[in-house]
């Protein structure tokens, strides 16, 4: 067995502290929220929760959900999620794949083509303006086709596939007989799992969490997304609480309305990113090489 010198069991306890510290100051935020949110505000205000759950209720949770619209807005995001992810990857795999080859005419060009996108951009009103002549205002395709693929992401993916696919396999695949399209299919995408749950991942959690375009872009509430619904809850809440102020002798009023105002903004955070926290665990591992892509210079 290899012994470790004193050197290497300072550092190994140092390199300890330092994960410990910073777990700790990933995780606490996250169980305030959540205990937060099944709270007594006052609890909450005056600092006598500041990690468990005091005085345990679930009214917030409640006057979330009892708003139907919450439910409206889970359906119109998980469609702009899983329609928009699909065309992501649609668009983005065969991309990156064709600039990886060697053999691509004009493979430079493309590449400053999509470089020259990351340096400067169109601007908001230069966008909608597209977006409205093209008829897609108050339409769902608003929010899945505006940043459907982005040149950070071709780059990642392209540098995946440089150094996942070799040349010897694409050849041994074409002496084979298999035409460019049939190795894509039956050899690249099987090879590329890792790239397409994190490009996938990363855009799933871009379109879950977008609200801004969905604010400039729709009318229509049946179309809002989650993260929209949510944002109207808070501010119908805070609202509420404001009017309540404002009334002579409505103290008592006033007081529930703050309180269920406090409620119901920490049960919204909880209630639009409980799904991602669901479902990012089973997908952790990929990041591991997602975060290494294109560390190494080619």
């Amino acid at each position: 067995m290899r012994k470790f010198s004193l050197s290497d069991k300072n550092f190994e306890r140092i390199n300890n502290t330092f994960v410990l510290i910073i777990t700790l100051i990933i995780i606490y935020p996250l169980i305030f929220v959540i205990s937060a949110s099944i709270s007594d505000p006052q609890a909450v205000d005056t600092g006598k929760m500041w990690l468990w759950p005091v005085d345990v209720t679930f009214d917030g949770f409640r006057r979330v959900f009892q708003n139907e619209a919450i439910w409206v807005g889970y359906k119109n995001t998980i469609i702009y999620t899983i329609v928009g992810t699909a065309i992501h990857l649609f668009l983005l795999l065969p991309c990156a794949y064709a600039l990886s080859r060697k053999e691509l005419m004009a493979k430079k060009f493309f590449l400053w083509v999509i470089l020259f996108t990351m340096l400067f951009n169109g601007g908001l009103v230069p966008t909608y303006l597209v977006v409205k002549s093209l008829h897609m205002t108050n339409t769902m395709w608003a929010i899945v086709v505006p940043g459907v693929i982005g040149a950070w992401a071709i780059l990642v993916a392209r540098t995946f596939f440089h150094q996942t696919i070799p040349d010897q396999l694409v050849e041994a695949s074409k002496i084979d007989g298999a035409s460019d399209f049939r190795l894509f299919i039956k050899v690249v995408l099987p090879l590329s799992m890792p790239i397409i749950a994190v490009m996938a991942l990363f855009h799933a959690v871009a379109l879950w969490n977008q609200y801004f375009q969905a604010l400039i872009y729709l009318s229509d509430e049946d179309l809002f997304p989650l993260q929209l619904i949510l944002r109207q809850i808070l501010i119908l809440n805070e609202v509420s609480a404001d009017s309540a102020s404002s009334i002579a002798g409505a103290a008592q009023s006033f007081s529930e309305q703050v309180k269920t105002a406090a409620l119901v903004k920490y049960a919204v955070i909880i209630v639009s990113a409980l799904p991602l926290l669901i479902i990012y665990p089973f997908l952790q591992r990929f990041f591991v090489k997602g975060v290494l892509i294109g560390s190494v210079k080619e």
